[in-house]
């Protein structure tokens, strides 16, 4: 059984790096970018989730990554 973790691998990357606040937040506090800060809000959330979902759909969908485990 063929097992496609590209995918998977693409999303927990990207899952990791777009938290809001670990490496940057968009829109923070007082500015438009902050990096590093560790605060988040409810703005920040849905912007981080629109560019996590739209760069898993280009990795996955429009590049095509494939990462093939399994026998077959």
């Amino acid at each position: 059984m063929m097992v496609d973790w590209g995918p998977v691998v693409v999303a927990v990357g990207l899952f990791i790096l777009l938290s809001p606040g670990l490496l940057f937040q968009l829109p923070a506090r007082t500015r438009v970018v902050e990096f590093g800060n560790m605060y988040t809000s409810g703005i920040s959330i849905l912007v981080h989730a629109v560019i996590f979902f739209c760069i898993l759909t280009i990795l996955t969908v429009a590049i095509g990554i494939h990462l093939r485990s399994g026998t077959d």
